[in-house]
């Protein structure tokens, strides 16, 4: 007879609804794509619990109402934290995409990113916009640091980079994607991305102009929702190059070891190069969102990454939560 599978550990105030990662080894990162998602490298990780979906609206809306906060999106700029600031930008407000009518220069993201002064997390669109009908959406504008309250709010944690990727690949460690090699097997499409020309033309051929209610799309093997598309997540991880990071594994007789359990790059390090006057860290963003389109931003992979300020709020950026075993 076969030994039963170990049961997961049950840590404090466990929620029913968490998924448990066994640990294991994977290969993080990819060679075939974006610079930043390179060098692909051996990672191993020790086993938690994850929530099998972004934090949604009504949950966020629960923590705000039992504790008084208020997201950075939703307080004015303190103007002596950025010098030099535009007095029209110390409002209250967060970054909106607003599609232009035509084709526009890629490069350009200020050609279809607006900073909108009263968008905030109730207020995803901006004045006139409510949470009518998405209380099951991911919640969106929210920072890191509003982030990370919430997650301290309900004893849990946000995951690092490398714990984000191992769940997101769905015990499919070499798939391209969260549930297989092809994109829209059989013509399905299996997460809330873009369809169409970004930025102007978004034909909605799978059903949603922006964010869709949590759960919308077939899980991955692990029982996870919206890993790929809908919203960007927050990690806990400092942005840093993969080159770096791999650069410093130890090796033995010429083979990289996994990193176990790696924490990421460095707070001083991960703010933009070039940025002298407004030096803000980044955190490690995964996932892809909505707005990520073949022509543009081919980034609905486990492995995709970027970099993002954590005072910077958008109307495709949430999180969800972990809870690690405690010893």
């Amino acid at each position: 007879m076969a030994n039963p599978l170990p049961t997961p550990p049950a840590p404090r105030n466990q929620p029913d609804d968490m998924v448990w990662i066994p640990g294991g080894r994977f290969t993080m990162g990819s060679d075939h794509h974006y610079p930043e998602e390179a060098p692909a490298h051996p990672v191993s990780v020790d086993g938690f619990w994850i929530d099998p979906h972004p934090v949604t609206n009504a949950q966020f809306q629960t923590f705000v109402e039992a504790t008084g906060y208020r997201t950075i999106a939703e307080r004015p700029v303190d103007p002596s934290a950025y010098p030099g600031i535009d007095p029209d930008m110390l409002a209250p407000a967060s970054a909106v995409f607003t599609p232009p009518p035509h084709p526009v220069d890629l490069s350009d993201p200020y050609q279809w990113w607006s900073y909108v002064p009263g968008a905030d997390w109730q207020h995803p669109g901006g004045p006139g916009t409510s949470l009518h009908d998405r209380l099951d959406h991911p919640v969106t504008h929210v920072t890191w640091p509003d982030a990370l309250a919430y997650a301290q709010w309900a004893d849990k944690q946000i995951p690092t980079e490398a714990e984000w990727e191992y769940a997101a690949r769905g015990d499919l460690p070499d798939s391209e994607f969260a549930w297989g090699d092809d994109l829209n097997p059989g013509g399905r499409y299996l997460a809330n991305t873009w369809q169409g020309e970004f930025p102007h033309e978004n034909l909605q051929l799978d059903g949603y102009d922006r964010t869709s209610p949590v759960g919308a799309f077939p899980a991955n093997d692990y029982g996870l929702y919206d890993m790929i598309g809908n919203v960007w997540e927050w990690t806990s991880d400092w942005y840093a190059d993969h080159r770096r990071l791999a650069t410093n594994m130890p090796t033995c007789c010429g083979t990289p070891r996994p990193r176990v359990n790696p924490p990421g790059g460095e707070e001083a390090a991960s703010v933009e190069p070039g940025q002298h006057q407004l030096r803000i860290p980044r955190k490690v963003m995964k996932g892809g969102s909505h707005l990520c389109a073949p022509n543009y931003c081919r980034r609905y992979r486990p492995a995709a990454r970027l970099p993002q300020p954590i005072d910077t709020s958008t109307c495709h950026l949430g999180f969800r939560c972990i809870v690690r075993p405690t010893a």
